[in-house]
């Protein structure tokens, strides 16, 4: 047992993150859970394994950092932030904090890092949120040269922030607003797919830099929305919006508790999300990604 490989998991009880650390698992690995608040890992896992474990740690804190890191073989961050709130910023998580994981990561002899970014990342774009998903990435790469990188599509799956409220709306709404003209074009990756590609990249003799993985589709987003009311078996009046008008929204949904639309949100709506032909995807993994129906068959069965 003590040949065991030991990877942490910042962020490992979020969406992506705890799917990461079940696949960790299924793959023989033991998983450290680093986060704010361990205590929710009981509600979040059943697995009472003993190559389980929590440990509070705060990406912003250098110490909590390296307590989280020690005797790890590899090292998996996913944490993200997508409204800013005083001292937590995008720069402060997705920049500083994701260099100080690497470095800290590189000096105590992690052997594999991935960095859990996004499709779209771009140090020079206008948007303060994907510039930081891109300062981010050369800020790791910086700290840990060998890092791996990965770019997922818009995510969805069970409880996720994406295709699960569209389906609720669509369920409820006989008119629907659409970001923009709905042309934007989306190639959303399953959550699952997702956390078995970082997994096998762990286990690959050299990882690629970077893996950009979407989904088998690519829709625009109107396709997509027509897509969900055929699967439901509704019929929807989908109306243009402006992003000008969203924007607006957003900024005031913001100052909600539970924002139901953020300004990142609608920012990353403008762009079109699909994997690149320049870097390898899911099958480099050996994975056959799968589509949005996963979702949508249950949901009609249940409606």
């Amino acid at each position: 047992m003590t040949n065991i490989r030991k990877v942490t998991v910042f962020g490992g009880t979020g969406f992506l993150g705890r799917r990461v650390v079940k696949h960790l698992l299924d793959h023989g690995f033991a998983v450290r859970v680093a986060s704010r608040h361990p205590e929710r890992g009981a509600q979040v896992f059943f697995n009472t394994s003993s190559a389980l474990e929590f440990v509070r740690a705060d990406v912003g804190d250098d110490g909590s950092v390296m307590t989280a890191l020690a005797g790890a073989f590899g090292v998996v961050n996913t944490v993200s932030l997508y409204v800013e709130r005083g001292i937590k910023t995008f720069r402060s998580v997705h920049v500083e904090a994701a260099a100080r994981v690497a470095k800290h990561s590189r000096a105590l002899g992690v052997q594999r890092l991935a960095r859990v970014s996004g499709i779209g990342a771009d140090a020079r774009s206008p948007s303060a949120y994907i510039r930081s998903r891109g300062e981010g990435e050369s800020s790791v790469r910086a700290a840990f040269p060998a890092a791996t990188i990965i770019r997922p599509a818009v995510m969805f799956g069970p409880d996720d922030a994406f295709l699960t409220p569209l389906m609720k709306m669509l369920q409820m709404f006989p008119v629907f607003p659409m970001f923009g003209r709905g042309q934007t074009a989306l190639q959303p990756s399953y959550v699952e797919d997702v956390s078995e590609a970082i997994v096998r990249a762990f286990d690959a003799p050299e990882a690629e830099m970077v893996y950009e993985l979407g989904g088998p589709r690519i829709y625009s987003y109107e396709e997509l929305l027509r897509t969900v009311c055929a699967h439901l078996g509704v019929r929807r009046i989908l109306i243009p919006v402006p992003f000008g008008v969203w924007q607006g929204l957003a900024f005031v949904a913001e100052m909600m508790p539970a924002s139901p639309v953020t300004r990142n949100q609608v920012e990353l709506m403008a762009v079109d999300n699909v994997a690149s032909s320049t870097h390898p995807g899911f099958p480099a993994l050996g994975i056959d990604p799968r589509g949005i129906e996963i979702m949508l068959a249950p949901a009609r069965q249940n409606g």
